[in-house]
Parts: structure tokens; sequence; C-alpha cells
């Protein structure tokens, strides 16, 4: 079993950088695919980037693609989610959730058996 606590989360301009991490306690990590969501009020959680439990595999939703990137330190129990050229539809809650399959990284909020309690992430204008 994982548990997980993102942070970095903030209130940023638009065209602003954050990064947010996800520390990682317990056994594991090492062989989970890690994956981010984002959570707006009335809307279902929605897959924004994922990474393969060696880091050598990533993939991220349309919407982030060529804007965000992710990756992950092993032994730091870590994975980082490093995100460029906000826009005001970034806002929302955040999360990391954890797969024990570690491969594929799937889209699908179901197939993540841990998750953090999110971070708040909010873009202005």
């Amino acid at each position: 079993q994982v548990q997980l606590v993102e942070s970095g989360g903030g209130s940023v301009q638009a065209g602003d950088f954050l990064r947010l991490s996800c520390a990682a306690s317990g056994r594991g990590f090492s062989s989970y695919t890690m994956a981010w969501f984002r959570q707006t009020p009335g809307k279902a959680r929605e897959f924004v980037a994922g990474v393969s439990w060696s880091g050598g595999n990533t993939e991220f939703a349309d919407s982030v693609k060529g804007r965000f990137t992710t990756d992950r330190d092993n032994t730091k129990k870590t994975v980082y989610l490093q995100m460029f050229s906000l826009i005001p539809e970034d806002t929302g809650v955040y999360y990391c959730a954890a797969d024990q399959g570690g491969w594929p990284i799937y889209t699908d909020p179901e197939a993540y058996e841990y998750w953090g309690q999110g971070t708040q992430v909010t873009v202005s204008s």
C-alpha cells in the first residue's frame, strides 16, 4: 500500500509556471504507474498526465501536450508535474494517483487504486 501527498499548488497568472510534487510513502512506489488527474466543480475527474513505473514512458491529455511534462524520482518516491504556459482552463484540483499495474498508463481514473488528497491550482487571466 502507498500513501500519496501532493504539494505545489497555488494561484498564478496565465502564462506562469507551476511544479506539482507528489510524495509517496509505503511500499511498491517504484513499480507503480503514476498519474495526474484534475477536477473542477460539477465535472468528472480528467486525466492530465501519466508516467510509467520506470519513467521511460509518458502520456498526456491533448489539452496539455506541449505545455506539461511529468517525471519521477523513484529514489525519492516522488512524481512531478511541470506545468508551463498555464491558462485559466488549467484551473482545478490536481490529484496524484497510483496504479499497481505499472503499465500501461491508463487514462481512466477507475484504474488507479491510490489517490492523494489533491492540491488546488488556480490560473487567472
